[in-house]
């Protein structure tokens, strides 16, 4: 859990710069001259054009608004005048006759037929209404204007009053006579679709298909669209839409780009549930393992019976495989052992606590709370059991339960320090860094040779705000512990979010050393822990911007332990930042297969290999349908 800090930092990278993320593969489209010769010019300022105006200008149409028709039954239907908006729906006006209606017109209270449209585009003269003859090609059309414009206000009416099939009808005989098909009369269908109940979302994507067919920059219509798509779990297409609406927006609409999110998150669920069903158990990273046992105090192997059993050496050969950080091969051996079977209560209750410790670290949460279960079962005294069923319960979500598990051990053994250090562990991922405090101080009272006990008391009260406190101490432990490299590259950590960067790389250089140190006196121990090389990486960029050092620093990571989850993460953020997409793109996808569980893998592929890889697939058909928006995002790119 002492490894929590960098990989969070190295992780949020992109939820913090998703603006970055979303533009970074159009900038890299639009700096390579592939739309070099389009400009954002008067789009985007005629559509703001035709927006509705509001405030004074409704309330005064409110008072004047006319009579727009009766039915043959002489019910009477009050209609929006021009320029008033209803809720949600039309942002702009449709083109208008030249000559204003009169206050007594009467609209058809049926569909005219085919026939009859028809006719008033030919040189026949026909009878309609009030109005008498139409004798002129040029008269007849703008009568069908006028109709058109006449059913949008009263579909305008009716949808305020929240009649939204009548108002559907009405937008349809407005599409029905318009000469000149208008796209808000498709999205102010649209909008009827999806709040009736139950939304017509197909009907949705239909109509605001033909409004941007009209008006590609229509982003009234793209939004609901989107909605809709999303309701019909399209959610690839949905992305797009929205995708296209916030860019259009210029990042300005934080209900879209949290949309943006929303369903980014569902596609990453759904595809990090594909990959768990198929994907075989894995161990993490060394490094993780490592951290892992690390925060355990060692304890003495259980004692062989007088006449042992095949399985009884088969667990014993897996401990020590374990001391020697040969993590593999104990993987294997314990469950050989246990295939073998082991014969006596200690050996077997040690024997299930460690593959269910491996299985927690593969992923397989089920598998580990049945082990540790078991462990308990056949030796009910045994905290550390007790202690890796809280993580499980944790991980599940389930903090009560954790708490118990707590309460438990310490009911079998209130002298045990690593029963209060690791519910301070859960207490500071929860926040409560006060009583996570006073968690590690008990535990250091108890036993003050654990180095993470005085390491994580520092962290806990740097984060409760007592700065002076967490650097004394620190400095204690520096002096306590002056070959541990833990100490150095922690409190490296702390000086480096006080930006005092010098002093952080120097910290981050001597934890690399003694690391180095450590592994050239001890080969049987495994390669060096290489987190504060990637901390170094980081610090470097922070202070000097300096991203080929850091770059190498974390490459040099990788070649002592390839699957160090951080040191990918750093690389997959310093390519981006460099709006290097593909080679991102490789790092993303890298992280995703080093998530060690399904809600990790979620993570993983929301907050970056998807948020790239569908982002600029999106931004790729964004392009494809604004190229005169490149110029745009190519200047946003660089201002960011």
């Amino acid at each position: 859990m002492a490894s929590a800090p960098l990989l969070d930092r190295a992780s949020s990278f992109l939820a913090a710069h998703k603006r970055a993320v979303l533009l970074g593969a159009a900038a890299v489209v639009a700096v390579g001259g592939v739309a070099a010769a389009y400009h954002y010019s008067s789009a985007s300022s005629s559509s703001k054009s035709r927006d509705l105006e509001k405030g004074d200008k409704a309330d005064k149409a409110r008072k004047d608004k006319k009579k727009v028709g009766k039915s043959k039954s002489k019910n009477k239907s009050k209609g929006a005048r021009k320029g008033e908006e209803s809720p949600i729906l039309e942002e702009r006006e449709p083109g208008q006759p030249e000559e204003s209606k009169g206050d007594d017109d009467v609209l058809p209270d049926t569909p005219l037929t085919k026939e009859q449209i028809d006719a008033m585009s030919t040189e026949v003269s026909i009878f309609f209404g009030p109005g008498g003859f139409i004798h002129s090609p040029r008269a007849r059309l703008q009568e069908r204007a006028r109709l058109a414009a006449a059913f949008k206000e009263q579909g305008n009416a009716a949808y305020k009053a929240r009649r939204f099939a009548q108002a559907a009808v009405l937008y349809t005989r407005a599409i029905d006579v318009t000469p000149k098909p208008e796209p808000v009369f498709y999205s102010n269908r649209a909008a009827c679709y999806i709040n009736m109940q139950p939304p017509q979302h197909t009907l949705v994507v239909e109509d605001c298909d033909s409004a941007l067919a009209l008006d590609v920059n229509y982003v009234k219509a793209l939004n609901r669209r989107a909605i809709a798509l999303e309701a019909l779990e399209r959610f690839r297409e949905a992305l797009r839409d929205f995708t296209a609406a916030t860019i259009l927006d210029k990042f300005a609409n934080q209900q879209t780009a949290q949309a943006v999110e929303r369903v980014l998150q569902k596609l990453a669920s759904e595809r990090a549930a594909e990959v768990m069903k198929t994907r075989p158990p894995r161990l993490p990273s060394h490094t993780f393992i490592s951290a892992y046992f690390a925060a355990f105090r060692s304890r003495a192997h259980p004692t062989l019976p007088g006449t042992p059993s095949q399985g009884d050496h088969t667990l014993l050969l897996a401990l020590q495989a374990l001391d020697a950080a040969d993590y593999a091969h104990a993987h294997t051996l314990v469950h050989e052992a246990l295939e073998q079977g082991v014969s006596w209560d200690e050996g077997r209750a040690e024997g299930l606590n460690l593959r269910g410790t491996f299985k927690f670290l593969t992923g397989d949460t089920p598998g580990a709370k049945a082990d540790l279960l078991a462990s308990l079962a056949v030796l009910p005294r045994f905290t550390q059991s007790l202690v890796k069923l809280a993580s499980v319960n944790m991980e599940q979500g389930d903090p009560a339960g954790a708490f118990k598990c707590f309460e438990d051990a310490i009911k079998v053994d209130e002298r045990d320090p690593d029963v209060y250090y690791h519910r301070g562990q859960v207490l500071f991922i929860m926040n409560e860094f006060t009583e996570a405090a006073e968690n590690y101080t008990k535990s250091t009272e108890l036993d003050d040779s654990f180095v993470f006990t005085h390491i994580q008391l520092a962290v806990a009260q740097y984060k409760s705000g007592n700065v002076a406190n967490a650097m004394a101490t620190f400095r204690r432990t520096l002096k306590a512990f002056p070959n541990r490299s833990e100490p150095q590259n922690y409190y490296g950590e702390l000086l480096l979010d006080q930006q005092r960067y010098e002093d952080a790389v120097e910290k981050f250089e001597r934890a690399s050393e003694l690391e180095s140190q450590k592994s050239k006196s001890s080969p049987s121990h495994g390669p060096p822990n290489v987190l504060p090389l990637v901390n170094k990486g980081l610090a470097l960029y922070q202070w000097k911007q300096d991203v080929g050092a850091a770059e190498t620093c974390c490459l040099q990571a990788l070649q002592v332990d390839p699957e160090c989850e951080a040191a990918v993460a750093t690389l997959a953020q310093l390519s981006l930042q460099q709006s290097k997409i593909v080679e991102a793109v490789g790092y993303f996808e890298r992280q995703a297969e080093l998530a060690r569980s399904e809600p990790e893998l979620v993570n993983a592929l929301t907050y970056q290999f998807l948020r790239v890889v569908m982002a600029s697939a999106s931004q790729v058909e964004f392009l494809k349908n604004y190229p005169h928006m490149a110029a745009q995002l190519s200047a946003l790119a660089r201002g960011m």
